[in-house]
């Protein structure tokens, strides 16, 4: 993990804004202000692909994937956060492909020059990517992307089936390995690397890793293929290093700048309704913390300022005499919970949101004592921590992949019999997801309460470190169940959504023919019934055909 400075953060940017949806970036006017990605030293494009990347990844772990996975609610603006209300015009994927072509075009420059390293690097980048868009959508442009500057034929990329994704980011991991195991390469400039500062090493640890990752993607369609591929990478740690430790987790912490801040912070934005204020622990999350007295409730959100207590008499909401409590009569609390169908949450510590319930902006009586609204403060639930209103910090990271990740991985690969050491792969990734956030002397009293019990026991394990990286989570859902979560009276659909609408503003009006073709490879559940094709939500990628998962 490195910070990075300012000046880098403006190049990414101006780099970042230049990118079209349509052509290549070398048919894109450049900003006679801003450097050329043609022209520019490709140590400069590589911190506008790593943050970018990074950004999108937060935007999905702390955005409304956070709220499919209940980690977190919203209290204002919330149809897409608690309710999965995403259909119309769909999700758009011009950002990821964005990110792609910086990515392509330092790939293009490490090639003409020789940069073996800058290479390897270009390749675990493109790879991180078009992972994420076959994960989130499906079958996507891949062979065909990207290569505009070619000519015509390719301004309506095909789409690539999103097997034959998977399959070719794992061929272009495996490259990237061996390029980086090479001696002799040009070094990466290290302040440049705002990843790793260089380190090629810890490179090559992220592309092993994240194969890792990709390989048990697979594990439910393909699980021969998964396997073969995961004992390979596990057998074999000098061939294959991978992050095992929190020192090497690929993380990105920023600066704190205007145009680099944590995206809920208050420095910038002050607006009492804005998205630290807005966004509360989810119920779920909070309550499976309290029940394993996990030490990360206390570093993930704060204790409720000013809990309800239960007083004679009627008509009775007010504050105690020493304001440390909201006083309410049981008449009150009867017509709040008949209003809202929710029962009153009188707990003293911490206290989340439930999944997707009407009221949520009024949850627990907020509106007693406070200022009512969308996004406003609420003095009887908790809050995110208050370190989420800071702009930088030590723990206000783009999380990529960890090392707490990695040993879920293998424990999972593990109770598959696929490798041996299931319990203590389980108890490493714990222990490394506690020296993450921080809390690592807690580990060995929490462990005694939280044993390993297989599969379950991972991915519930799992699913709490993937905190403010949510979208990994929601992958594991998909293909396991696990953990068991049920969608909120509110939702959408009765069930968790599986992908992201196509987007009308992208290919489904510009590239009509092959994105028809690909919405026609989706398979329909019966939650997806009041979509009008198969672009639905609640549809099946090929990753979920026939496999029974999660429903």
């Amino acid at each position: 993990m490195k910070k990075f400075s300012y000046k880098v953060i403006t190049l990414s940017l101006s780099l970042l804004f230049m990118l079209g949806a349509c052509k290549d970036l070398d048919d894109l006017n450049v900003n006679p202000n801003s450097p050329s990605p043609e022209t520019t030293d490709l140590n400069l494009l590589l911190p506008t692909v790593i943050t970018s990347l990074g950004g999108q990844v937060v935007d999905l772990g702390f955005g409304n994937l956070s709220g499919v996975m209940q980690h977190m609610q919203q209290t204002g603006w919330q149809g897409g956060f608690n309710a999965y209300d995403w259909a119309s015009p769909g999700q758009s994927w011009k950002d990821y492909y964005g990110i792609l072509r910086n990515a392509d075009e330092l790939h293009k420059k490490a090639v003409k020059d020789g940069y073996k390293y800058h290479e390897g690097v270009a390749l675990i980048m493109k790879a991180y990517t078009f992972g994420l868009i076959a994960d989130l959508w499906g079958d996507a442009p891949y062979t065909e992307a990207l290569r505009a500057e070619e000519g015509s034929k390719y301004f309506k990329p095909v789409f690539d089936k999103q097997q034959d994704i998977y399959h070719g980011i794992l061929a272009e991991l495996e490259t990237a390995n061996t390029l980086l195991a090479q001696e002799g390469g040009r070094p990466i400039n290290a302040t440049q690397d705002v990843l790793f500062a260089g380190n090629v090493a810890k490179w090559r640890k992220f592309a092993n890793s994240l194969a890792l990752r990709y390989y048990m993607r697979l594990q439910a369609k393909e699980q021969a293929y998964a396997k073969e591929g995961i004992v390979k990478i596990a057998s074999d740690p000098a061939k294959y290093p991978l992050i095992t430790s929190a020192a090497d987790d690929a993380n990105v912490s920023y600066p704190g700048t205007a145009n680099a801040a944590w995206p809920t912070n208050m420095v910038f934005s002050t607006a009492p309704d804005g998205e630290y204020m807005r966004r509360k622990p989810a119920s779920t999350l909070v309550e499976a913390l309290k029940s394993l007295k996990d030490p990360r409730i206390a570093v993930w959100f704060d204790k409720v300022p000013q809990p309800l207590v239960l007083v004679p008499g009627t008509n009775v909401s007010r504050a105690s005499a020493d304001g440390k409590t909201w006083e309410i009569s049981a008449d009150i609390a009867k017509n709040y919970e008949t209003t809202y169908n929710t029962p009153l949450n009188y707990s003293t510590d911490y206290i989340g949101i439930p999944p997707a319930i009407g009221g949520a902006m009024f949850y627990n009586l907020q509106m007693e004592g406070g200022v009512s609204g969308q996004g406003r403060y609420n003095a009887h639930i908790s809050q995110i921590n208050s370190m989420y209103k800071n702009a930088t910090g030590d723990l206000l990271e783009m999380r990529l992949i960890s090392a707490a990740e990695v040993n879920f991985i293998l424990a999972e690969a593990a109770s598959y019999t696929w490798i041996t050491g299931a319990e203590t792969y389980y108890a490493k990734g714990i222990q490394e997801s506690f020296n993450a956030w921080g809390v690592g002397a807690g580990f060995a009293a929490y462990i005694a309460g939280a044993p390993y019990n297989g599969l379950q026991s991972i991915m519930q394990q799992k699913w709490i470190a993937s905190w403010s990286a949510a979208a990994e989570s929601w992958f594991d859902w998909r293909r396991t169940g696990l953990p068991a979560l049920k969608a909120g009276p509110s939702a959408a659909r009765s069930v968790l959504p599986l992908r992201f609408y196509y987007s009308l503003d992208d290919d489904l009006n510009t590239n009509t023919d092959n994105a028809t073709a690909a919405i026609a490879n989706l398979v329909r559940t019966p939650h997806a019934s009041s979509d009008p094709t198969n672009n639905s939500a609640w549809s099946k990628t090929w990753l979920l055909e026939g496999t029974g998962k999660p429903y």
